[in-house]
Formats: structure tokens, C-alpha cells, sequence
């Protein structure tokens, strides 16, 4: 069996009472991009410290390469990294910010000279290498970063929230930009964010953290497709929740009432439910339809308000418990005339796009 490039075992991080970091274990092949993601004070930063040796795990361990870090102090685990803040040197320009690693290591001018030169090619930065930080946007001063921090060839790339400072446009350009870096450089990344967009744009794979634990960790598709909790369908992506009494379970598929007493068969169940156990059926907006299927479950509903996406249209529904729900069918499967506020209204989808967490 191949040994992992990293592993984090059993780290766990208190600050006094408070457990910051809940035994976190995750194992990561070599070339991965995995990312952090979950809600503020969720133990992603924390964890990622306990990495780059900013704070000592309370217990547990971190190896690169079958070898302990703990004993390695931080600036000897030749670890880049890359935070929120661009912590670039105002005094020194581009070249000579990129090229201070490498001369704090001793590096050869020759060396220095060609790696400075890389990076900046690689960041698409060629001619701003005689440029000062005040002189540039902040996309430009995070890619001077993001050359900094790679300019020693470092094993692994630790990113703090990288991109919150930048606004939406901008946030998505440099992570197009870390992509293809990602891809032509084949380093390992560790990345944390709170953005559930973000972390399924630039994932190999996402551990999906809530209080200092991994609540799930996979491919973006598999926390999309395959939520192991309804924090995780929550989080990632938009949903739907109903109210509903679990009836039984066969051969895999559950058997619900919901609120209006309609009767929806075919679910998958999170977990075993009890007979006339209290659950909660999720189901995701682009799931729901206004036109049946072939296999459909069907809710009657009150249109509450419908707006014009071009590809797509999102429509809100109110069930008679009360209960809105976020409708979002591509704009050919609606009548408008039909789906208009204050309308009655049926909305359909395919019982195996649901998922039954407890209530």
C-alpha cells in the first residue's frame, strides 16, 4: 500500500476548555489540492497552523513523508504559504519580494536570478518585476504571494483564505489562475476557505469541517450528490427541507408522509429511521420541476414569486404547512403563464434526488 505524502493523525488543538480541533485525521497523495472548507471558528485554520507549525497540535501528529513534523520548527519545514493578507515587503520590489526566500536560504544569485524569473512567468507577472506592492491591484499582489511562496520549490502549499479580500470578479480570475498553476506545477495544496463555490471550483477534494471535526471529506461531487448529514447538504450547494414521518424502509428505499399527506417512496435514508420517526426530507432546487417525470413525486404548492435567471428561472412555492421551497427548472420546463405569484401549482421530482436525514 503507498504511503501517504501527508498525513494528519489524530490532531487535536484546545485552547484552555475549548477544543478548537476535534482528532482530525485525513491522509493526502501527493499533487492533491484539498481544501478546508466550513463556517468561521470551525477548525480549519487551526488545523492548517498545526501544518505549517504556526501552533503545536494539543495531541496527535502530522508526517511528511513517514517523518513526525512536530520537532521541525516552522520556518525549517520548508512550507510555502499563502495567506489573506498579501504580507509582501513594500520596501522591496516585485523581484526582489519573490527572490527573499531564496536569498534567506543562501541560494546561489544565478539561481535566484532564473527561479525569480520562473515564478514570475508563471504568475504572468513578467514585466512588473521592477514594480513596487503600492503600485499594484490586489490580484497582483496576491500572484506575487503565490510566486513568493513557490519560489523555493516547497513540498506543499498551505493558502488562508487567499482570495476573501478580493471582490467576486476578481476572486474568480486568480482562481483560475491557481488552477493552472496547480496544474503545471503539480504541488500540493492545503487550502482553506469558507466559500462552498470556491472549494468546489479549485477541489481535488474537500473536507468539509463543523466544529472542529471533518463532518465529510470527498470529492466535490460526492458532498454535492452524496451529503452524509444535512449540515453537509446545507453547506454545499442550496436545498430544500420538509418536514415528513418516516413509515418504513425496504430494500433500501424509504417510505415517508409528509406534511400535506401525500405518501413519497423510492428515498435514500442517511441513516435507519424508526416507524413514525420525525425526519426531514431534502431535496435540492435544480432536483424540483413543474412538469412530471417518468418516476415523480408531486407536491401541491402556492406560487409565491418567480424571477427570470436567462437559462433558468427560480421559483418560490409555499406547500400548505407552510413551508417555502426554492424551485430552479431551466426555463423551457415552465409555463409562465401558469407559474406567476398567487398561482396553484404542482412541482414534481425523482424520489432518488432525495436524501432523509433525522429531524
Amino acid at each position: 500500500m503507498t504511503k501517504p505524502f501527508l498525513s494528519i493523525r489524530a490532531v487535536r488543538k484546545t485552547f484552555g476548555a475549548f477544543v478548537a480541533v476535534h482528532d482530525v485525521t485525513i491522509d493526502v497523495p501527493k499533487g492533491e489540492f484539498l481544501t478546508f472548507l466550513g463556517p468561521s471558528g470551525s477548525g480549519k485554520s487551526t488545523t492548517l497552523y498545526a501544518i505549517a507549525g504556526f501552533q503545536d497540535p494539543s495531541s496527535g501528529d502530522v508526517l511528511l513523508e513517514d517523518k513526525s513534523l512536530l520537532s521541525v520548527p516552522s520556518h525549517k519545514r520548508n512550507i510555502g504559504m499563502v495567506f489573506q493578507r498579501y504580507t509582501l515587503f513594500p520596501h522591496l520590489s516585485v523581484a526582489e519580494n519573490v527572490a527573499f526566500p531564496l536569498r534567506v536560504r543562501h541560494r546561489p544569485d544565478a539561481e535566484v536570478k532564473r527561479k525569480v524569473a520562473d515564478m514570475l512567468s508563471l504568475v504572468r507577472l513578467e514585466n512588473f518585476a521592477d514594480r513596487f506592492p503600492g503600485a499594484l491591484s490586489g490580484g497582483q499582489q496576491q500572484r506575487v504571494a503565490l510566486a513568493r511562496a513557490l519560489a523555493y520549490d516547497p513540498p506543499i502549499l498551505l493558502m488562508d483564505e487567499p482570495l476573501s479580500a478580493l471582490d467576486k470578479k476578481l476572486r474568480q480570475e486568480i482562481q483560475a489562475e491557481i488552477r493552472r498553476i496547480h496544474r503545471e506545477t503539480g504541488v500540493t495544496i492545503l487550502y482553506v476557505t469558507h466559500d462552498q463555490e470556491e472549494a468546489l471550483h479549485l477541489s481535488d477534494r474537500i473536507a468539509l469541517f463543523k466544529e472542529g471535526r471533518i463532518e465529510q471529506i470527498g470529492t466535490g461531487e460526492d458532498l454535492y450528490v452524496r451529503p452524509a448529514s444535512e449540515f453537509v447538504a446545507g453547506f454545499i450547494g442550496n436545498s430544500n427541507f420538509l418536514p415528513a414521518e418516516h413509515l418504513e424502509t425496504a430494500a433500501g428505499a424509504a417510505t415517508v408522509r409528509l406534511a400535506d399527506g401525500s405518501i413519497v417512496t423510492g428515498l435514500t435514508a442517511a441513516e435507519p429511521f424508526s416507524k413514525g420517526q420525525k425526519v426531514r426530507l431534502m431535496v435540492r432546487p435544480e432536483a424540483l420541476s413543474l412538469t412530471p417525470g417518468p418516476a415523480s413525486a408531486a407536491l401541491a404548492v402556492d406560487i409565491v414569486d418567480t424571477a427570470f435567471f436567462g437559462d433558468r428561472r427560480r421559483v418560490v412555492a409555499r406547500t400548505p404547512g407552510g413551508d417555502e421551497i426554492d424551485v430552479r427548472p431551466t426555463s423551457d420546463t415552465i409555463d409562465p403563464a401558469g407559474a406567476t405569484a398567487g398561482s396553484g401549482q404542482r412541482i414534481f421530482f425523482d424520489p432518488a434526488a432525495a436524501f432523509l436525514f433525522p429531524a
